[in-house]
């Protein structure tokens, strides 16, 4: 069952008052160092920036003073802060809040997660950093220590290495989230961090979608793969098509290797002396190669 998006509210707030919406000049907010999205689509940018032009900006952006009073940090809003400087305004309606440089991350990282159009690949990043944050350990140590919950929690982990409070953290983390299941996350969600850099770049400007990149990938050979890519972006290839042109690359290297290993297997069986003198063992030979004669008259 699909999980329901809780509003950015109840994790950016905790419940209380949003806090007046103040006037501050665009000039006076600087980008922080940290962003959880790092792709703009430019061609929706510029939409946006046409609405506000006309309307303008109608959800105040959540920024926080810096030691300068006068200057602001941008913690949520990348996409208004941009389009209204693409738009040309001067000032934007913003809330001010006193958050610490830790609070004003994991704020970020949860303000974006809870956006509709959040590419799969910066969705991970945002919702591994946010592990990170709340585990108060490096973002590189976060999968391995999915991984380790996934069997422990699938009885295949011989002993409890990760204890109760580091679980029921991780759950409540997704679950107050509702964007996926802990369990879907580890087995379809991490592994497209590793998938080669090309792709993952696609994924990031969301020129395709996840699944298809997860069968490109599969493609061993490197041109071949960049070729299957630039093919299923430019026709708009589906998953069915993607995955028909993988096999067909795959069927002749696999048969290749096929032949190899029965000609490999065949002058190893000649030279195996026990395998002949072996009456229990001749039996089954026996069995194989009878097998294998009533499969090649029906192949004829």
């Amino acid at each position: 069952m699909a999980k329901t998006r809780k509003p950015v509210e109840d994790f950016i707030f905790r419940g209380e008052k949003t806090g007046a919406v103040q006037v501050a000049f665009l000039t006076d907010i600087k980008l922080p160092d940290y962003q959880p999205r790092q792709y703009f689509d430019e061609s929706k940018l510029e939409e946006l920036a046409q609405t506000i032009k006309q309307h303008g900006v109608l959800e105040p952006l959540l920024v926080r003073k810096l030691a300068n009073h006068n200057q602001y940090e941008l913690v949520a809003g990348g996409r208004r802060y941009r389009a209204a400087s693409k738009a040309g305004l001067t000032e934007v309606p913003v809330i001010v809040r006193e958050l610490s440089n830790e609070q004003a991350i994991e704020i970020a990282i949860i303000e974006n997660l809870q956006r509709e159009d959040l590419n799969p690949v910066e969705e991970t990043e945002g919702i591994i950093n946010l592990l990170a944050k709340r585990l108060n350990i490096r973002t590189e140590e976060v999968s391995p220590l999915l991984h380790q919950l996934q069997k422990q929690l699938r009885g295949r982990s011989a002993n409890n290495v990760i204890g109760s409070s580091k679980t029921e953290l991780i759950q409540s983390v997704f679950d107050s989230l509702g964007l996926m299941e802990l369990d879907s996350f580890i087995s379809n969600r991490l592994p497209l961090l590793n998938l080669p850099k090309d792709i993952l770049e696609a994924l990031r400007a969301g020129k395709i979608e996840y699944t298809k990149a997860k069968a490109i990938a599969r493609m061993a050979d490197e041109k071949t793969r960049i070729q299957l890519l630039e093919e299923a972006i430019a026709s708009s290839l589906s998953l069915s098509q993607i995955q028909e042109l993988v096999k067909a690359e795959q069927e002749p290297k696999q048969e290749s290797e096929l032949k190899t290993r029965f000609d490999t297997t065949y002058k190893q069986a000649k030279k195996a002396k026990k395998l002949w003198n072996d009456a229990k063992k001749r039996k089954q030979l026996e069995s194989l190669l009878a097998k294998l004669e009533k499969l090649i008259a029906e192949s004829r």
